[in-house]
C-alpha cells in the first residue's frame, strides 16, 4: 500500500533512507558520505521546502519511500529508497508508477550519483533519459541546491510524462 507520509513519520522514513543509503558507502566520493547519510534535521528541511514523501508499506512496516517536489515547470523525484532486505522485488517501481499517476507536471527530473549505476539503470528501465554533462549541470543549477562537489559527481535523468500541448 502506498500513502503519503508527513513530518510525524520522520524516524520511520529515516530508517528506510539510512538503511538503503548504505549501498552508497564506498561508491560515492568519501567527502560526500555522511553517517548517518541523512539527519532528522535534513529531512525536516526537505518537508519545509515542499517535498512530499510517499511510502510503501508491507506487513504494516514502511519498506520504501519516494518523494516529489514540484518546482515551476518540473517535478523532481527526491529521496527514492527501499530497505535493503526488500530491494529488487518491485517496490521502487511501484512507488515510481504511483508518482507518475499523481504528477501534474509533464517533466520529471531525478538526480543521482554518477557512480550509483544501479540507480541509473533503474530509471533508464523506467523510461528516463540520461542527460549529457552540460545539460545536467544546467538542470542541477536550476532546480537543486547542492554543493559544487555533489554537482560534479551527479547525473540528471528526465522523463516526459505527457506530451506538452502547445496552443
Amino acid at each position: 500500500m502506498i500513502t503519503e507520509y508527513t513530518r510525524l513519520d520522520l524516524s520511520n522514513i529515516l530508517n528506510v533512507i539510512n538503511d538503503a543509503a548504505q549501498k552508497y558507502k564506498g561508491v560515492i566520493p568519501d567527502d560526500r558520505w555522511n553517517e548517518p547519510y541523512m539527519s532528522e534535521q535534513e529531512l525536516a528541511d526537505e518537508f519545509d521546502s515542499g517535498v512530499h514523501i510517499f511510502g510503501y508499506t508491507q506487513n504494516s512496516a514502511l519498506v520504501g519511500v519516494m518523494g516529489i517536489q514540484e518546482l515551476r515547470d518540473v517535478t523532481l523525484i527526491r529521496h527514492a529508497y527501499t530497505l535493503t532486505a526488500y530491494q529488487g522485488i518491485g517496490i521502487g517501481k511501484s512507488l515510481l508508477q504511483y508518482l507518475f499517476e499523481i504528477n501534474e507536471s509533464s517533466r520529471l527530473l531525478v538526480g543521482t550519483w554518477e557512480d550509483a549505476s544501479w540507480a541509473i539503470r533503474f530509471y533508464l528501465r523506467n523510461g528516463f533519459v540520461l542527460h549529457e554533462r552540460k545539460q545536467a549541470d544546467k538542470l542541477l543549477n536550476e532546480y537543486w541546491q547542492v554543493p559544487l562537489r555533489q554537482m560534479e559527481t551527479s547525473v540528471v535523468l528526465e522523463k516526459q510524462i505527457r506530451e506538452i500541448i502547445k496552443s
